[in-house]
């Protein structure tokens, strides 16, 4: 049996590499751009080891452009190369001499020290857009210079170069068919996507042009005790091109055992006009990798804008990887813990600027507590509800009261429409809280089934506490029930004030609640069915005209009777087309008695 290596022929390798090693073209400029930084982190190693004296010049990488030449130049004041070393990094395909330096400076179980990849064949990027290669190099050593030339074809020459200082300089002759990346501005824009943060200085430059295009310390790679609210803001507007400052933002600075920065942003409630969605960008020790990485963070945070830095994952990460990947997972599970450890912290230390905060919030961190158990753990001592008065609290407080045994919360959907019931409880002093949107509903029932002995009853839905009990009247109740129509069985009698509403409609809680889940099935399935409410017709036995319906003929008392029935259907809800022309034709017969 014979055995061997696949060997691979450049002539058949170079036209996949030009064709195929990136799906995005532009990729190339990135990678040769952070080979240069590599190269300027490698000097600075050594200087730290006293291998070799420092630089006396400005630590900085040069992309220039020559149309004229029709040349695009990479140039670094790094290491350089040896012709040993061009023979073995370059030569042969995917050596990486990042790997190399690592193993022989860094240890095994060394990060880099600040190397941003290993790349191996991120050099040979550069003939996705080039006819030929140059590589001019001089090693920082005693070293003669070496040039480097190679054709598209994978033939190349190498011998004595000319370069006077150490550093490496890629000269790539553009093919004609990619000419717009001799365009300054492509090569800018190309330059501010994926190396706007990179740790040295990068200069765009054509002829008298020249432009800055990185900050070399990024604000997540920075202490957050050396940064201001102005910092972390103007990094936002920065990425993101939105002029409004974020509502707040988390710094992550996780060392053991998942290695990650980032810093994230809650931004700003845009209007229905905007899309809500965030946008998340990967970097990899400074260099841009990825736009909008969705799976990084839970659905339930889609609005998270924010860049993350994960040198543990590879450069040419994947969506299928992210969707699949041990630290993925624990690093969204990270970004959840410091997300509700922040929410905590602005709620202690100043609670009315996290009640106006909340009010935007409130939607994803419900959506989120009832997707993920563990996030609903974590932020629930800084859940509020809003209550009509315009104040909040603390959803905890209320459920670490000292009634154990029945905690009922009333609640209203809409304060306009339910006003009346709201008034109810106000004169009684009980708080009425404001669940307004169907998140809030859902997220009410979420909270009772976690067996707190709490129950969430809509302001319409029970009078228990906000009336007495009344006796039993058989001819009152029979003469609702033949003035509405409505099944005597429906019909009961409350106490309540003598200025107080003299009928109301009561709507049984989990009727309605179950209604409202399938009108939403329904709106979702694009049809109109839904589930009838289950109302009961309330009659005030206090009330003072209730009271002298007793005393009147058969005729007026019904009339006067299904009016007020009529009257608390508006007080309630919006009235059908019937129930409306009713009303309508008893108010013209109340106005003929009179």
């Amino acid at each position: 049996m014979k055995k061997g290596g696949i060997s691979v022929q450049t002539e058949n390798i170079f036209p996949v590499i030009k064709k195929w090693l990136y799906s995005d073209k532009d990729i190339f400029v990135r990678e040769l751009v952070s080979n240069a930084c590599d190269a300027i982190t490698k000097h600075k190693r050594l200087v730290s080891l006293s291998e070799t004296e420092e630089s006396s010049e400005e630590y900085c990488v040069y992309v220039t452009l020559d149309k004229a030449l029709k040349t695009l130049t990479v140039s670094d004041n790094g290491v350089g190369m040896t012709e040993e070393e061009v023979e073995k990094y370059i030569n042969q395909i995917a050596l990486s001499g990042a790997l190399d330096f690592i193993s022989r400076y860094e240890g095994e179980d060394s990060n880099g020290g600040g190397i941003i990849g290993h790349f191996g064949l991120g050099f040979y990027s550069a003939f996705m857009v080039a006819e030929n290669v140059e590589i001019k190099t001089k090693s920082y050593t005693d070293a003669p210079a070496v040039q480097w030339d190679c054709k598209e074809n994978g033939e190349f020459e190498m011998g004595p170069g000319n370069k006077s200082s150490k550093g490496t300089d890629i000269v790539l002759h553009i093919v004609e068919s990619e000419y717009e990346y001799l365009d300054y501005e492509k090569i800018k824009s190309v330059l501010e996507k994926y190396c706007a943060f990179m740790p040295y200085p990068i200069y765009c430059q054509e002829g008298e042009k020249k432009e800055l295009i990185n900050e070399v310390l990024p604000a997540w790679q920075q202490s957050p005790s050396d940064l201001k609210d102005e910092d972390y803001n103007a990094l936002y507007k920065k990425l993101f091109n939105d002029y409004r400052d974020p509502l707040f933002y988390v710094h992550i600075n996780a060392d053991y055992p998942l290695n990650f920065k980032g810093i994230l942003y809650f931004p700003s409630m845009r209007n229905s006009m905007e899309s809500n969605e965030g946008c998340i960008k990967l970097f990899y020790n400074s260099v841009f990798v990825a736009d909008n990485i969705k799976e990084i963070v839970p659905d339930y945070l889609y609005n998270l804008s924010g860049v993350l830095d994960c040198p543990e994952l590879p450069l040419n990460v994947s969506r299928s990887y992210l969707q699949d990947n041990t630290y993925v997972r624990k690093l969204s599970a990270h970004i959840i813990k410091k997300l509700a450890d922040k929410l905590i912290k602005l709620k202690n230390e100043d609670f009315e600027k996290y009640c106006v905060l909340w009010d935007v919030i409130k939607p994803y961190i419900e959506y989120g507590c009832m997707k993920d158990s563990k996030f609903y753990d974590r932020v629930s001592s800084g859940l509020l509800l809003k209550k009509t008065d315009g104040g909040y609290t603390a959803l905890a407080d209320l459920l670490d009261g000292e009634n154990k045994d029945d905690i009922k919360l009333y609640y209203t959907t809409d304060p306009r429409q339910q006003s009346y019931y709201v008034g109810l409880y106000a004169d009684k002093q009980i708080p009425v809280y404001v669940l307004d949107a169907v998140v809030d509903t859902q997220f009410a029932s979420f909270v009772e089934s976690k067996g707190k002995n709490v129950k969430f009853l809509r302001v319409d839905s029970a009078f228990d506490d906000v009336s007495a009990s009344a006796e039993k009247d058989e001819e009152l109740m029979s003469l609702f029930a033949e003035a509405t129509g409505i099944d005597g069985a429906k019909i009961s009698l409350a106490a309540l004030g003598a200025d107080d509403a003299p009928v109301l409609i009561r709507c049984g809680e989990e009727s309605r609640r179950f209604a409202d889940m399938m009108r939403m099935y329904s709106a979702l399935n694009g049809t109109e069915s839904g589930a009838p409410v289950d109302e009961e017709l309330i009659v005030n036995t206090a009330n003072t005209a209730i009271l002298k319906l007793s005393s009147m003929d058969a005729e007026k008392s019904k009339l006067i009777a299904k009016h007020f029935y009529l009257m608390a259907l508006v007080a309630s809800r919006a009235l059908t087309a019937e129930e409306l022309k009713s009303l309508f034709e008893t108010d013209r017969l109340i106005t003929e008695l009179i």
